[in-house]
């Protein structure tokens, strides 16, 4: 805990540079530009399962780019393992009950081994699966369209519903990235003391910080995700370090024309350039403002 509480202050110290997010888009929800892209709603159907006593981890739509899990044991929380093609793990956490969360498979088709343990007092853990899967994903954008335990909204959440109402009769997805991306480095307040005492395994609440009107980086770029995802916009959150220490998170998205546009990018109307966000939503030194601009100074450690 204290060493994540110190990667968050570090961001607090740094000031704006702490924020985050970047952008692009390939179309809107229901009619994207480039093609019909549409946001992924996930979904336990049950017809492929593995199960354990307390454990169900539903595979049934794997294609679509994700997993579920559900717990229901006793012991106080549940460890979930994955290691993609690409041999990163990632770990995700999560609590005794009856709704599924939602694993995204972000590392592109392969085989993924999936592993969970569970809490037995402290930060001792036993196994309670092993399992091998194999990923051919139907829509490479697939993870990348839908919610998940970083990512969490629905079509009824307030920001989701904001962000239609934000970009209402817009049609080119660049459009809608510029509307969503300017109000949020417009209205959107950095949270100095959230940095410096947020918790080990802190997952946003996209509602909370349209709610508050502040936030971090991570709630920044869950929000801006969520908003983007859900008009069919593939985007990436992005979870690393800013200048080799300085733990940070900030998004990619797609644009037909372009491709991925990586780290943090602003967009003067004729060429993308690299700028954060956070620079972008007040004023920061000229250093920070040329840190910001480097590109190598953004390393990324997990999509989510």
């Amino acid at each position: 805990m204290k060493k994540n509480r110190g990667k968050w202050k570090r961001l607090g110290w740094m000031g704006l540079l702490v924020f985050l997010l970047f952008l692009t888009g390939c179309g809107g929800f229901g009619s994207p530009a480039g093609g019909e892209r549409q946001v992924v709603i996930p979904r336990a159907d049950g017809k492929n399962t593995i199960e354990t006593e307390n454990l169900s981890a539903d595979i049934s739509n794997l294609d679509q780019g994700y997993l579920m899990v559900r717990y229901t044991g006793d012991a106080p929380k549940l460890f979930v393992q994955l290691i993609g093609p690409d041999q990163t793990e990632y770990k995700y956490f999560m609590e005794p009950s009856q709704e599924y969360v939602t694993i995204p498979l972000t590392c592109g088709d392969g085989e993924y081994y999936l592993c969970a343990y569970e809490n037995v007092g402290g930060e001792q853990y036993s196994p309670v699966l092993s399992q091998m899967l194999e990923l051919e994903l139907e829509n490479e954008f697939g993870p990348y369209l839908c919610s998940n335990q970083y990512v969490n909204f629905t079509l009824e959440s307030q920001a989701v519903i904001f962000g239609m109402e934000l970009t209402e009769g817009l049609t080119e997805g660049l459009e809608k990235v510029q509307k969503i991306y300017r109000w949020v480095t417009e209205n959107i307040c950095y949270d100095y003391d959230k940095a410096v005492n947020v918790s080990t395994g802190y997952l946003p609440d996209i509602d909370e910080t349209l709610r508050t009107k502040k936030g971090i980086c991570f709630d920044y770029a869950a929000m801006m995700t969520a908003m983007l995802r859900s008009q069919g916009i593939p985007s990436k959150l992005n979870i690393g370090y800013l200048t080799g220490d300085i733990y940070h998170a900030w998004i990619s998205v797609y644009l037909d024309e372009t491709g991925w546009i990586d780290r943090v990018i602003e967009f003067n109307g004729t060429d993308w350039q690299m700028m954060d966000p956070t620079v972008a939503a007040s004023s920061g030194s000229r250093e920070v403002q040329e840190t910001a601009k480097d590109s190598t100074n953004y390393i990324v450690c997990y999509v989510r």
